[in-house]
């Protein structure tokens, strides 16, 4: 006889656990398990039966994995927590009876609780880091620009102002920005570090205020992850580049508000030669100087010319190091006889992706875009988005000192080869001579210019971007799907602009034709043959249609062009019909919830189909406008 199944103890009811639930059995309040949930990277979860879940019960509730919880009640923070509990209640305990050197003491022995082995956990490798910073780096940026108040304390602010920082610094001296997008929301940059693509968002520099529906506390709790993540990731990248963490900052520069020049790179070689000089350990054989890496080196030959037999002579500590590293791997070049070896299928061993090789991919060529050039900053332009565009691709960049300290040069520099300005183009009638030349041989151009360089990998023309002249649209690098409106597109091409004249003529003539009603009974068979021509399936049929458009008096040329635009609007009409019919088949095989999920695609993708064409229709109706006025004129 099997055993008995009982409710509630088997099947979904034991895999999920409420939230109500959770709470009781970790013994600690909402707001904490809130906290422990964001720390670890716990979420809720969706059962396939949400009353089988609750015991039978419909009420709506939050489910966790059972395990996840079980995983929660083993956690170091949670008991730092209620540490932390305890002494809060010690503590005002000691202030209400007055004992100041007790509640001082309590203070000073505050529990803390630190969060490295949660970074350990969540991200085991180097790269998975990496490739997770997108969101940290958005919360840094924007923490970096919030005033402070009761809620955010100045200290955290400039700890995240200090980390955002620390990655510009980074990206302008690996050069490893790639794209660069101006929205109404900020400024998204994309960069390539350790061959993954990182993207965040830096809101400009305006007066940020937090909404009074936005709970600080949450934002707070990933805030603190995020700070911990990018701690161990940029002295990851800092030590690989050979560069000193944190870097140093200069407190009279940071005072005049040099921003990002306030940090210097100092390059970290010397430091790293002696400590790998120490870890080796150095014997005396038989009046020879022998290391623990020649130990390492003989091996690896020994290992490779397959004599493990044979003497080999060991190379002394004095002689010249070896170029290799000591953790590289080293292929295995012997090979098995064909007799002895068993009968195996052939196959390559890739090498895999390593931090070594990731750090030493080849640059992309528009990395050094700007190393020819040296650009001033005009004051009304934004000094810190330039600053980093500029720098990040090889360039060199001043300022005026309204906008900060730390310019490498003044003005009148002679190799200013490019001035940014965002004001309207305006002739001074007290200009000399002097000041006449130097504008003459520096180009003048807007902010947008810079931007489009970068996002296009070469440098484009100024003319374009020239002062006070209308800007060309700026696109986003990063909408690369079909579906997307290219405002650029139809701009240039001839077969396009003779499409529209055709258009415009065919119009003229419609016009002419409803103006009198004697031209319309004589344009009634040339419609009926172009018709025909656009229904017919065959040679004969088309034969036949160009007989009828010769009879009304319609030359070959425009029977043929005509003909060709009804034949493409008959194939754009029937296409749609025989995809809806399709549609319809495929969807009755769909359940309930995929049709739903289907449909709801369906409507989207026809909302930016429609937008689309809005866009596209206005932009023909005024090339239409612009080839009336130039043919009037």
């Amino acid at each position: 006889m099997g055993r008995i199944k009982q409710r509630g103890k088997a099947g979904a009811a034991k895999a999920y656990v409420t939230r109500s639930a959770a709470v009781k059995k970790l013994q600690c309040s909402l707001a904490d398990f809130r906290r422990l949930c964001i720390l670890k990277g716990i979420f809720p979860r969706e059962p396939r039966s949400r009353k089988k879940a609750n015991k039978g019960s419909s009420a709506p509730t939050n489910f966790y994995y059972a395990k996840d919880i079980a995983y929660l009640a083993h956690e170091p923070v949670l008991r730092k927590l209620r540490e932390h509990k305890a002494f809060a209640k010690k503590l005002s305990r000691a202030l209400g009876r007055g004992e100041w050197s007790s509640a001082k003491s309590l203070e000073e022995n505050k529990p803390v609780y630190r969060l490295d082995h949660i970074i350990k956990e969540r991200y085991p490798t180097f790269v998975d880091a990496v490739r997770d910073i997108d969101d940290a780096l958005c919360m840094i940026y924007l923490f970096a620009s919030l005033p402070s108040d009761s809620k955010v304390a100045p200290s955290l602010i400039e700890n995240c102002a200090r980390l955002a920082a620390e990655w510009q610094l980074y990206v302008m001296h690996t050069h490893a920005l790639r794209k660069v997008f101006l929205s109404i929301k900020g400024v998204y940059y994309q960069a390539e570090v350790f061959d993954q693509t990182v993207t965040w968002l830096v809101p400009y520099q305006f007066t940020q205020t937090i909404p009074v529906d936005v709970d600080v506390r949450v934002m707070l709790t990933f805030l603190e992850l995020y700070q911990t993540l990018l701690g161990f990731v940029f002295f990851k990248l800092y030590t690989d580049a050979s560069l000193v963490y944190p870097p140093p900052l200069d407190t009279k520069k940071d005072e005049g508000a040099a921003g990002v020049g306030a940090f210097s790179l100092q390059e970290a070689k010397a430091s790293r030669s002696v400590a790998t000089a120490s870890k080796s350990k150095v014997v005396e054989v038989d009046g020879k100087r022998v290391s623990s890496k020649d130990v390492r080196q003989t091996i690896k030959s020994i290992a490779a010319s397959g004599s493990g037999s044979a003497d080999v002579d060991m190379p002394s500590a004095d002689a010249e190091p070896a170029q290799e590293d000591d953790e590289e791997f080293v292929e295995d070049t012997t090979e098995e006889n064909a007799e002895d070896a068993p009968s195996a299928p052939a196959f390559t061993t890739a090498a895999l992706p390593t931090l070594k090789t990731l750090s030493t991919l080849p640059q992309s060529t528009s990395a050094k875009l700007f190393a020819p050039y040296t650009f001033w900053l005009s004051r009304e332009t934004s000094r810190p988005i330039f600053e980093f565009l500029v720098r990040a691709f090889g360039g060199r960049i001043g300022w005026p000192a309204t906008s900060g300290s730390g310019s490498p040069f003044d003005e009148a520099d002679e190799a200013i080869t490019h001035v940014i300005i965002d004001r309207p183009l305006v002739q001074r009638a007290d200009e000399s001579d002097a000041d006449k030349e130097r504008r003459r041989r520096r180009k003048h151009v807007q902010p947008q210019w810079v931007v489009d360089c970068i996002n296009a990998g070469r440098i484009l023309l100024e003319d374009l971007y020239a002062q006070g002249k209308t800007l060309p649209p700026h696109l986003s690098p990063f909408g690369e799907h079909a579906e997307a409106y290219d405002p650029t597109a139809g701009l240039i091409g001839a077969a396009e602009d003779e499409e529209m004249d055709e258009e415009i003529e065919g119009e003229d003539v419609e016009d002419e034709i409803e103006g009198s009603e004697e031209e319309e009974d004589a344009a009634r068979p040339a419609k009926s043959a172009l018709k025909a021509a656009a229904s017919a399936e065959d040679a004969a049929a088309l034969r036949a249609a160009e007989l009828a458009a010769e009879a009304a008096g319609i030359d070959y040329g425009t029977f043929e062009k005509e003909a060709k635009k009804a034949q493409k609007k008959a194939k754009k009409t029937a296409a749609p019909q025989e995809d809806a019919a399709e549609a319809n088949m495929n969807k009755m095989m769909m359940s309930n919830k995929q049709r739903k999920l289907y449909e709801r695609m369906k409507y989207g993708q026809k909302q930016r189909s429609e937008e689309r064409q809005n866009l596209e229709q206005k932009k023909r109706t005024i090339e239409k406008e612009k080839k009336r006025r130039v043919k009037s004129t």
